[in-house]
């Protein structure tokens, strides 16, 4: 039950809630109004970076034997048993992250708004300050592996 409310409190709050505030601050603009380029660029910035996401999703589950939504340090889903350094891990350390921020770039570029990019500015705010209580707790549970791998990977790509 535990996994399942973790994935479905993600959903709510970064997939459809963020990009529906941005919407919202921008004015609310129809598809019609966002000219066919820049719509084709958001759509595929946001299709890339929703699957790299899904992709580090379903690989922490399956590898890592638990989920990603621990927040500020408090265990929503189950925690990650083993340290992810494959996969999307490879070439970040934060893909999951990494992917939505293209998704929200994807949205930035749709909706074409400043007060949508103020939006983005401060979820990427929080979002940092998620990251660093998460390094954090990665080195409490494991140790010099995770400095290790600190040092090799960079924290986005």
């Amino acid at each position: 039950m535990k996994q399942i409310l973790g994935y479905l409190l993600g959903f709510i709050i970064f997939i459809a809630g963020i990009p529906a505030l941005m919407w919202l601050v921008a004015g609310m603009p129809s598809l019609a109004e966002i000219p066919v380029a820049r719509l084709c660029l958001a759509i595929i910035i946001a299709l890339a970076g929703l699957a790299l996401s899904v992709w580090s999703i379903v690989y922490m589950k399956r590898v890592g034997k638990g989920n990603p939504f621990d927040a500020m340090g408090h265990e929503v889903a189950p925690r990650t048993k083993h340290l992810m350094t494959d996969g999307p891990y490879k070439w970040s350390r934060n893909p999951m992250l990494t992917g939505t921020y293209l998704y929200y770039i994807g949205v930035l570029i749709a909706v074409w708004n400043v007060w949508a990019l103020l939006v983005f500015a401060a979820i990427a705010t929080v979002m940092m300050l998620q990251v660093r209580s998460e390094e954090k707790r990665l080195e409490t549970d494991f140790g010099q592996e995770y400095l290790d791998y600190k040092k090799k990977v960079r924290r986005f790509l």
